[in-house]
Parts: C-alpha cells; structure tokens; sequence
C-alpha cells in the first residue's frame, strides 16, 4: 500500500492537431499541480486537504473550465459547480450555481463541514459563501475574453446547425460541439495516502451555452464525484449522460459486489455503461491503485503514485 494522486482537466473531442498555445498551458498546469499534490502528499496532508488543494489550483488556471476559466450559459453568465467527499466518513458538500465565489471547491467543503446539508445552490449558496468570508470577485471576473468567443461560436453552431459531431475550426481556437462542449472540461482530482484514506474532488463551469439553471453531474454525487473505503473517483465529460450511467458510484459498486480490481471496474463503466465519446475519469484505490479510463477523443490528465510510476498525457496511450 503506498499514496497515490490522478487529476484531469477534462475529457471531450480534443483534436490532435491541438493548436500548441492551447496545449502546452494546459500540460504545464497539469505538472504543477501533479507536483503539488506529490508534495502535499509526501508531507502526510490528508486527502480531503490535498484533492481541495490541487482542484482549487486547477481552478485558478483560465485555461481549464472551472473556475476563473468558466465556460458561459446562453445568457453569458457563469454558474460554477463543485463537489469533495471523504472516503472514509463519506461526508460530502457540494454547490452550484455560483456566480462570484473564487473557488466554489472550498465552499463545497464548507457546506460538507459546517452545515447539516450536502448539497447548497444559486443565491443559498452564494448567500452562504458571504456569511463564512469566502473569497468572492464580481461576476465580470470570469467572464474571460476566450469564452464569450466559445460561446459565440457555440450559438453559431447552433444556429446553421452544421454537423456539431465534427470539429469546428476558426482561427486556431478551441471548437464547439454539438452539445455546446468545448476541448477544455470539468476539473478534478482523487488522492489516496499510506494509511489507505480517501478523498475526491471535482469542480466545472458545465457546458457552453447551458441553459441558465442547468446542473450537471459534477456536484452529484455518486455521478461526477464520489468516494468510499475501496475508491475515489472523479468524472468528466458529457454531464447528462453521466448522470444516467451513476458512473463514479458504479465504478465503487463493481469493485464492492463484484469483486472487480479498480482497472477492470473504471473500465468496464467507461466501455460499457456510457456511450462512447461521452465520459472519462480518474480514479485511485485503497491500495494505491490509479486508473485513468476515457472513451473521448482525449483527456488532459495526470498521476503519480509511491512506487516512481508519474504520466501526465492527453491523448490514448499505446497500451490504450
């Protein structure tokens, strides 16, 4: 048994001819992070301490969609979503709808730590954010230049209504898609430490061009987030779907009631639970296993374990 960490930076159509002003930010966030959750780790924080510590860098970074880079509704707001669960408690808090909290993956632990609730939305929310001091910045601060533009393509695409399965080029920038993605996604991370503890944590800004109101998987749990003594696991990618396919609570059933290794379990939900192109995740057992399964085009992701063993990539490997 030894500690372990996987984190990602969403799963979608991601392009193999990704421009590399849009790839290489986003590897380099990945290794940062990577480095300071091994570090956290090494220095014996917890889990819960250190999935809240990467996702919350992850959601300082504009190029990553939570966060500071939020993708925008059709009305060109944001409304940012989180959750974080503890393994072994299986405490949880989550939220949604936020529209001026810096990091919406702290005050999810917030409401996991000091309400009675798990789950808190829209002005309740925000209501709450302001009463415990946390960090706020007006709503101008993450409407970013990039995604007023992926959400102007994104009703472009809508609207001559084109076929939104392949990729949309235009000026080397990101592309939408049909359900409003785009090649950045939902934030996450999953750590285990020596002691067998577990921790996973998720934050995003949805889709483009969501209706307002719209909540996705990530703050439900046992959707995009979810953890108990066996596993950790975050999820991205398209929400609707993963919310049918209970993807991150099933990963953890099927190692329960079958028997099933944390591979063969996140493997099996991602082939066979959840349309293909639409879901990807990364995962981490008791045992200081990391699994990082995704049947999109591509994942930004990442993780390291005790025994040496670091990969951060994008798209399939060649064991893949």
């Amino acid at each position: 048994m030894g500690w372990a960490i996987a984190l990602h930076g969403g799963a979608g159509d991601i392009s193999l001819s990704l421009p590399p002003e849009r790839r290489l930010p986003r590897e380099a966030c990945l290794r940062h992070c990577l480095q300071l959750g091994v570090d956290a780790l090494k220095s014996k924080k917890s889990p819960l301490d250190v999935v809240e510590l990467v996702v919350r860098e992850l959601e300082n970074n504009p190029h990553f969609n939570a966060g500071r880079g939020s993708v925008l509704t059709s009305n060109g707001t944001v409304e940012m979503e989180a959750c974080i669960m503890d393994g072994n408690t299986m405490k949880c808090g989550a939220v949604s709808g936020l529209t001026t909290v810096v990091n919406a993956i702290s005050l999810a632990r917030l409401v996991m730590e000091r309400t009675p609730h798990i789950y808190l939305g829209f002005d309740g929310a925000e209501a709450f954010a302001r009463e415990h001091g946390v960090e706020t910045l007006d709503a101008s601060h993450f409407v970013t230049p990039e995604n007023i533009e992926r959400l102007k393509q994104a009703k472009e695409a809508n609207r001559v209504q084109i076929d939104y399965t392949q990729p949309m080029q235009k000026n080397g920038k990101d592309t939408a898609t049909a359900n409003g993605d785009s090649q950045i996604g939902t934030v996450g991370c999953v750590a285990v430490d020596n002691d067998g503890n577990l921790a996973a944590a998720t934050s995003t800004g949805g889709l483009v061009n969501k209706m307002v109101g719209r909540i996705g998987d990530t703050p439900i749990i046992g959707a995009g987030t979810y953890a108990n003594s066996l596993c950790a696991v975050s999820a991205t990618g398209t929400g609707e779907a993963i919310i049918r396919g209970t993807v991150a609570r099933d990963v953890a059933a099927l190692m329960e009631f079958k028997g099933l290794s944390l591979e063969e379990a996140a493997a099996c939900i991602v082939k066979e639970r959840v349309p293909k192109g639409n879901v990807g995740l990364v995962a981490v057992s008791a045992t200081g296993e990391v699994t990082m399964p995704f049947n999109t085009t591509g994942m930004f992701r990442a993780c390291a374990t005790e025994d040496g063993h670091s990969e951060i990539a994008i798209w399939p490997s060649m064991k893949d």
